[in-house]
């Protein structure tokens, strides 16, 4: 297999967490079934727009009658206690590493607390900006969280790249007025109309320091 590389310029990275730098897909998933076998559920229909949102976000959605506070609670506390199977997504250590602390954040749609549970888990890095479920008012595909996380990095938005593996996170990217480069971890590219690009993780990314920001190399399968 051949890759095609080219380059572009920003100012800071903007990083969604699940499935761009953490592989939680197993907990995720393991956590709608046990959901949906509770309630009956078909859980295919939930894993098809769990992905990128927030518990809560994902419930008014596929089961209002069921958006409670005592089920968010149940579903937030079954992914903060299981760890089994989380793993970095292929070059993610590598990538956080050769980035300045002040051009990057995550912007997530779970809570700080499972959110500094996947990283440890992981073995990578806590962010100086960390923007949470916690943190904003409306969650993605509402661009919020990416103009608070820019924002807070210093930065304009449509200076920022954003990393993300799902369509609502995408949807909220773009909406910040953001470049967005997708990750086909949990959907297919097909899924993100608008992105600069799609890659299958984050080998084939390549971070230069210049003096007006940052120059990121990007290598495409083709």
């Amino acid at each position: 297999m051949t890759a095609e590389s080219w380059e572009l310029r920003c100012q800071a990275l903007l990083f969604d967490l699940d499935g761009v730098l953490v592989d939680s897909r197993v907990v995720v998933e393991r956590t709608w079934r046990r959901w949906a076998e509770r309630h009956h559920m078909d859980p295919v229909a939930l894993l098809q727009i769990a992905h990128g949102r927030r518990t809560r976000d994902t419930l008014q959605v596929a089961a209002p009658q069921l958006a409670t506070d005592a089920e968010v609670a149940w579903l937030d506390s079954t992914e903060l206690h299981d760890r089994e199977g989380l793993t970095e997504v292929p070059g993610a250590k590598a990538l956080l590493t050769v980035l300045p602390a002040d051009r990057w954040a995550i912007v997530t749609s779970c809570g700080r607390d499972l959110a500094a549970a996947r990283l440890a888990s992981a073995g990578l890095p806590l962010p100086e900006v960390l923007v949470t479920s916690e943190a904003v008012e409306h969650g993605k595909p509402a661009p919020e969280g990416y103009l608070r996380g820019a924002e807070r990095l210093g930065h304009d938005p449509a200076t920022c790249l954003v990393l993300e593996d799902a369509p609502a996170g995408v949807a909220a990217g773009q909406a910040a007025g953001a470049r967005v480069l997708g990750l086909t971890t949990s959907y297919t590219a097909k899924d993100f109309p608008g992105v600069v690009a799609t890659i299958p993780d984050l080998r084939g990314i390549n971070i230069r320091t210049t003096e007006s920001g940052l120059a990121v190399t990007i290598s495409t399968p083709t």
